[in-house]
């Protein structure tokens, strides 16, 4: 790094893009780590989780089979991509509930316990496909959103990688002119959303 800081204020932004305390520099700040999403930099959380989605959950996951709890967990994990792995403090006494309520039972199959769904739970679950499917909506739109955004990652990757070279290595008249180029980019991504079209 050859310390000239050029148009922003500091290598990565510390005047006018506004920068994060805790980086001290060695590579990209933690607000680009989270952009890209590497590392642990700041970005938006997951869907939160309803009172009540875990009983869903479990509910939906026996319709397929039976299983024991930990394959219950894993299964909403997989179900989720992920985003959402219930500890075993809200799902076993969640399926314990369920089971005094009679919608799940519980066997012993080659020494292991493992719990399904009963007649009357079967029957609960054919009759609220909307509060399941309401479970795990959020998720799938987190996915859909991941999809869409695939695209855009690899070329933002490609472009932080030459924003960073410059900033760090450039000279004040090669940011400088950086920096126009970024100007000029941002009001032709705002025209596409204005008018569909960049402006000339």
């Amino acid at each position: 790094m050859n310390g000239r800081h050029g148009p922003w204020g500091g290598p990565w932004g510390h005047g006018q893009w506004g920068g994060d305390p805790r980086w001290r520099h060695g590579g990209p700040p933690p607000w680009l780590a989270g952009l890209l999403g590497g590392g642990r930099g700041p970005g938006p959380s997951g869907p939160k989780v309803r009172r009540g989605d875990v009983r869903a959950a479990i509910l939906d996951v026996l319709s397929a089979e039976p299983m024991n709890g930990y394959q219950v967990i894993n299964r909403i994990a997989e179900r989720t991509g992920g985003a959402w792995k219930p500890s075993p403090g809200s799902v076993y006494p969640t399926m314990q509930q369920l089971e005094d309520e009679g919608l799940v039972e519980s066997t012993t199959v080659n020494g292991r316990r493992q719990s399904g769904l009963t007649d009357e739970g079967r029957a609960y679950v054919e009759s609220h496909p909307e509060e399941l499917a309401a479970t795990w909506s959020p998720f799938d739109d987190d996915a859909e959103e991941a999809d869409t955004l695939s695209d855009l990652r690899p070329a933002i990757g490609q472009v932080m990688g030459a924003l960073w070279q410059v900033a760090t290595t450039g000279s004040p008249e090669q940011q400088a002119e950086a920096a126009t180029i970024l100007a000029d980019t941002r009001r032709r991504l705002y025209g596409l959303l204005a008018d569909g079209d960049p402006r000339p």
